[in-house]
């Protein structure tokens, strides 16, 4: 519509004429987005982008839709002839128009909050909800649904966390194929690391080509979990891959994280990132490029549009086995090959980059950097996180100390929503488990005491998606779906769950439970839309550990102590560090509750597992620590 329409002189003549136009970039202005999306759901039945929707001068929604041609087309009226149609009713008919608009208005306020009636939070919830997920899975080629198909992370997590709570084999099974065939297909990038946004097919092969940061970060954490469960080291390979493509291509100067990369170059979707057989054979070598071929479906005649999308539908040991090669020697071959056609790539004109800074999705990629960090051992990924936390917090937010949505040209802007808070939250708590600096713990804290006296609903629970001192719009509304990215009100109680059992604030937690019981209609009804919030809900209920490593003299033991927990999939635990030397006196406030007391035996790193405060016999020495946290996994 942009180019068809908006720089279409003659509609754009009569667009100035008639209306007063606003484009929104519906990034920055997500709230906006919201409320103007269920307007156009109510009239039509869908939603999507582009989006244009008319309205009252005060603002209310009459009409809307999403794509229009600019001229009638194939059953579809022309958006000239939609704006010829809406200035003619506004002029003949507009007493019609003003009710309908109070009657949408209103409809879009009942649209802005869970449906459903609250109900206790049980076990049952999660079976329900791993049962429906099962069922509507492709058991063929993974995932959920037909083309066109999204990674549904969430949702991924949840069937982890009911594989580990009810020893699910089938909920295994569907992780397992979904992010194989994911990281085999056109989803992923081979060469560079990272994940495009969706396939337009149902086998993951030709995907919609744009990077987005959130899908990165989501993911980063699915394959962490996966590794973790598993101990399958492509799992680990595909979070190195796609972290290294965020450190290189999606990190500013400065520390922040990007948010996209366009999908198209030289005005070609996909033209940067896919291959002819006779550009692989012009820069391998013979034998290379027919190894190259064979793995990574390379025919002379393609296999989309005529050229090659990258992608790996049969298993390494497979085609190594048909090669004639041993698997060690043909992973030689394809990585070698791999580092020549990136450097090859990297010549080619680039998709341009959207370099608005998000906190929503910064907090998103910080968590995931944590959790690599800790999981892979990796300080670099802490060192990126903490770098992105420190740029967001010295110039996102306002005079007061409130945080700001979107930073670019320079300029932070726009009043921050609830899924900046809670994404930022959650992303800090992971950050001190990674580094155990208490600095982080003590930005949660405040973002945490904000979030509630600001966003949060004391009447019914749960938060509203813009803060009391936000604009006025027609509409106040709450975040309770998942979409791309989880709902901010489930992403508030996930954080709010892990900084109270982590920091002894039990208001927190009774902040997120309300929250969750909030959501109990909608988790109970429609759990595929409920990811997040049935991720808060398994910590919630959990048996979920405070886990407690005192520091002896011997560092390196502490360090592989802690590598031993983080390699684990305990999924409901928190983590805290005591350094060695610190008395009760000179512990910080913020974890004084768990750390007093707990101290090193005989000089030894010692570890404390705890519930809800209550520890048993502590394990010294990392040889003990390291058994008692075997046995733990094996209790669930």
């Amino acid at each position: 519509m942009e180019h068809e329409s908006f720089e279409n002189e003659s509609i754009a003549a009569l667009m100035n004429e008639r209306f007063v136009n606003i484009k929104v970039d519906r990034e920055e202005r997500p709230d906006l987005d919201r409320i103007y999306m269920n307007a156009v759901l109510a009239l039509t039945g869908r939603g999507g982008w582009p989006m244009s929707v008319f309205l009252t001068p005060d603002l209310k929604p009459f009409y809307g839709g999403t794509y229009w041609p600019p001229e009638p087309r194939t059953g579809m009226p022309g958006f000239r002839q939609v704006l010829d149609h809406i200035a003619d009713a506004w002029n003949t008919r507009r007493p019609d128009i003003l009710t309908g608009a109070e009657e949408l208005t209103e409809a879009v306020t009942r649209m802005g909050g869970p449906q459903g009636e609250s109900s206790d939070l049980v076990t049952g919830m999660l079976a329900n909800a791993m049962n429906q997920l099962v069922g509507s899975a492709d058991q063929t080629h993974g995932g959920f649904g037909g083309a066109p198909k999204f990674p549904h992370p969430m949702d991924l997590r949840v069937l982890l966390r009911c594989w580990g709570r009810f020893e699910s084999d089938d909920a295994l099974d569907v992780v397992r194929l979904t992010l194989d065939r994911m990281a085999g297909g056109g989803l992923y990038d081979h060469l560079g690391g990272g994940f495009h946004r969706y396939s337009t097919d149902a086998r993951w092969l030709a995907p919609h080509f744009e990077k987005m940061l959130y899908d990165n970060a989501l993911l980063t954490c699915v394959y962490l979990k996966a590794y973790q469960a598993t101990g399958c080291e492509d799992d680990a390979r595909v979070v190195r891959e796609t972290l290294d493509y965020v450190l290189r291509e999606m990190t500013q100067p400065a520390g922040g994280f990007y948010s996209t990369q366009d999908a198209d170059s030289e005005g070609v979707e996909g033209k940067f990132f896919v291959w002819s057989e006779a550009e692989i054979d012009q820069h391998l070598d013979t034998d290379a490029a027919r190894l190259f071929r064979a793995c990574y479906d390379v025919s002379p005649a393609g296999n989309w549009e005529g050229t090659n999308i990258l992608n790996r539908s049969r298993s390494h040991a497979e085609m190594a086995t048909e090669l004639g090669l041993s698997a060690d020697d043909l992973t030689e071959s394809l990585e070698a090959s791999r580092r020549t056609l990136f450097e090859v790539r990297s010549q080619r004109i680039a998709p341009s980059r959207d370099d608005k800074i998000l906190v929503s999705w910064n907090g998103l990629m910080i968590a995931a950097m944590a959790q690599a960090s800790q999981v892979l051992g990796e300080k670099k990924y802490a060192a990126a996180a903490t770098r992105a936390v420190d740029f967001i917090l010295d110039n996102m937010r306002d005079e007061a100390g409130r945080l700001l949505h979107s930073f670019k040209d320079g300029r932070a802007r726009f009043t921050a929503y609830l899924d900046d808070y809670a994404a930022l939250i959650d992303g800090l708590v992971e950050l001190y488990q990674a580094t155990f600096e208490t600095r982080h713990l003590t930005s949660a804290i405040e973002l945490a005491e904000s979030m509630r006296e600001r966003f949060g609903d004391a009447e019914t629970g749960g938060f509203f998606y813009t803060a009391t001192d936000h604009e006025t719009l027609i509409t106040r509304d709450k975040d309770s779906q998942d979409n791309a990215t989880p709902s901010g009100n489930a992403l508030a109680a996930t954080g709010l769950l892990k900084l109270g059992r982590l920091c002894g604030r039990t208001d927190f937690e009774q902040a997120a439970e309300k929250t969750l019981r909030m959501l109990s209609g909608q988790i109970q009804r429609v759990p595929q839309a409920s990811g997040q919030a049935l991720i808060a809900l398994d910590f919630l209920l959990g048996p979920t550990r405070e886990i407690v490593v005192a520091e002896g003299t011997a560092p390196s033991e502490t360090t592989e102590l802690l590598t031993a927990i983080h390699a684990q999939f305990l999924p409901n635990k928190v983590v805290l560090c005591r350094t060695a030397g610190i008395s009760d006196d000179e512990l910080p406030p913020e974890t004084e509750h768990l750390l007093a007391g707990k101290r090193p035996r005989d000089g030894e790193v010692t570890v404390y597992v705890c519930e809800q405060g209550t520890c048993g016999e502590p394990a010294v020495g990392r040889a003990n620590g390291t058994r008692a946290i075997d046995l733990l996994v094996s209790r669930g």
